[in-house]
């Protein structure tokens, strides 16, 4: 269905949007060619054909900048399908239509009425989403009144303003050198051979356990700061331009390339997007306020006389104010910047969802008043 919508969007004609393409489907399965269709469940293919029509309204909707026309995947990866209903749910195991009763580890209990179950493969396991319909519970209170700014880091994954900090754990560098054997292993392989596919698995499993150190590690952290801290102040941060390649081109190649290359190893080994998250949905749940702020001046700043100067950052550890003389950590220094930003966003008026992200963008830091 992609083919022929990609095909006849190259010819100027209209795109086969779900009714059209479920009736195709009907006919196929009819066929010699494409009988297989038949050992299917009719209601994966049309939650197939639901997720295309989707994509395909995404990439021209204009409301959406980020959206494109939807590509090919690669065989093998993202391996999902979905259940919208006929399936049963008993202690441990699940009954899927024209599967049968398949058993699961249960890592929690499942309240509400379950809408449909999603089976997705990671690695070398299948895993079970249920997606459940229980009424929304009131508002929660946070237990606790302090508000804490966060500074976003690769020596240090999270400075705090009231002076602790957070280590990283860097997963993927910690696997980096076996991964790199693997991956070398693989090259002197034959393609798709048998050899070749367990030489993936293993780097498949790899991968796997390096995401789960790394979620591990941030649910647990994330899950501390939402319950000891009612309102949590973030960068804005632009991860993916701060990760661009600096390779450049023929014409113009870029300079440091091997050392940007490895900074945008560590940026992206830190998980800053699902740290946010995880804090934003943690502190609705309980009742707290996530805000995310510009970063702009807020390692340049000092955070007792405001004065922003780019030699007040003597190191990447040391600030050292030209005008107060203020000596201290620079990542706290700008943790408490960021935390200011945030009480200036509230004493500004600005509308403030529970548990929301909600961006400052037009201020900088230079132009906010002390919040102390």
């Amino acid at each position: 269905m992609l083919a022929l919508s990609l095909r006849r969007l190259a010819d100027k004609q209209g795109i086969i949007w779900y009714h059209e393409a479920d009736f195709w489907v009907k006919l196929w399965k009819q066929s010699e060619e494409y009988g297989f269709l038949r050992e299917c469940p009719a209601q994966l293919l049309q939650q197939k054909l639901k997720d295309l029509d989707k994509a395909f309204r995404d990439g021209f909707d204009k409301s959406q900048p980020g959206k494109r026309i939807p590509t090919w995947r690669e065989r093998g990866k993202h391996d999902n399908f979905r259940f919208p209903q006929h399936f049963k749910l008993e202690n441990r195991r699940i009954f899927l239509p024209k599967v049968g009763w398949v058993g699961y580890f249960k890592s929690q209990s499942i309240k509400g009425t379950p809408k449909n179950v999603t089976v997705s493969r990671k690695g070398k396991h299948w895993y079970m989403s249920v997606q459940v319909e229980q009424e929304a519970p009131d508002i929660a209170v946070h237990p606790s009144k302090s508000a804490v700014g966060i500074d976003l880091g690769v020596n240090v994954f999270a400075a705090l303003s009231d002076g602790n900090e957070i280590r990283p754990i860097d997963a993927f560098r910690c696997h980096e050198k076996k991964l790199v054997v693997l991956q070398r292993q693989l090259s002197r392989k034959k393609r798709f051979s048998e050899n070749w596919k367990k030489q993936v698995d293993k780097i498949r499993n790899c991968h796997q356990k390096i995401y789960h150190i790394r979620n591990d590690f941030l649910q647990k952290e994330s899950t501390k700061l939402s319950h000891n801290h009612a309102m949590i102040v973030v960068e804005d941060l632009k991860i993916k331009n701060m990760s661009q390649s600096a390779s450049g081109n023929l014409e113009r190649p870029g300079k440091k390339v091997k050392a940007k290359s490895g900074l945008n190893k560590s940026i992206l080994d830190q998980g800053w997007g699902e740290f946010k998250r995880q804090l934003s949905y943690k502190l609705e749940w309980l009742g707290g306020i996530f805000l995310e702020v510009n970063p702009k001046y807020t390692s340049q700043t000092c955070h007792r006389c405001k004065f922003s100067d780019k030699g007040n950052r003597k190191t990447q550890s040391l600030f050292h104010c030209m005008r107060c003389n203020h000596i201290g950590n620079a990542d706290t220094n700008a943790a408490k910047n960021i935390l200011a930003a945030g009480h200036a966003v509230l004493a500004c008026g600005e509308m403030v969802r529970l548990g929301r992200s909600m961006k400052q963008e037009p201020l900088g830091i230079g132009d906010l008043v002390p919040a102390y």
